[in-house]
């Protein structure tokens, strides 16, 4: 997907400036400006206060697909979104009428979901496959390994980054769908 071009179609769709979206997303203009040249890739923390100020989903953002009522998904119907070198799969399509999120996360080595933390309405919880990550949730951090889970309150703010050596995948769920 062309996270870019994508991002410059809605922000005019609203009839933004990216001064203004700047202001309203704490994201400096320069930045939203390479953004839309697909000259950087956007942090996921980044992309969702972006997206915040349209009431957009990262979800949303990324689904193309308009089917909401299928029930079964093989590996390669998963919707696929990246930010920065973190992917996620996730199951379903547009989650507009949805009240869960589940997906498969995958952090290479050094990946990090942000130096701002996210914080959005809900919970959300998942269980380590493989590899290790670094979860901080408000001022309490966790290292969690092949095995481990986290269950927390997601209007506290928080962070996934993988310090180790090897790829992290993670599969969780978020209720309700506003990632």
């Amino acid at each position: 997907m062309n996270i870019g071009a994508r991002l410059k179609a809605i922000r005019k769709d609203h009839g933004m400036s990216q001064r203004k979206l700047a202001k309203h997303s704490t994201v400096n203009n320069g930045t939203i400006s390479l953004i839309e040249q697909n000259k950087i890739s956007p942090s996921v923390s980044s992309l969702k206060r972006l997206l915040d100020v349209f009431s957009m989903s990262l979800s949303e953002f990324f689904d193309e697909d308009e089917n909401r009522t299928k029930r079964f998904f093989r590996a390669d119907e998963l919707t696929e979104f990246s930010s920065d070198d973190i992917r996620f799969l996730q199951v379903g399509g547009n989650l507009g009428i949805r009240r869960m999120q589940i997906m498969r996360e995958y952090y290479p080595p050094g990946a990090d979901t942000g130096e701002h933390m996210l914080s959005h309405q809900g919970e959300e919880g998942g269980i380590i496959i493989r590899g290790e990550v670094e979860v901080t949730v408000g001022s309490e951090i966790g290292l969690l390994r092949a095995g481990d889970g986290y269950y927390f309150d997601s209007e506290l703010p928080h962070r996934f980054r993988n310090l180790g050596e090897d790829e992290c995948e993670i599969i969780s769920s978020c209720t309700p769908p506003t990632f």
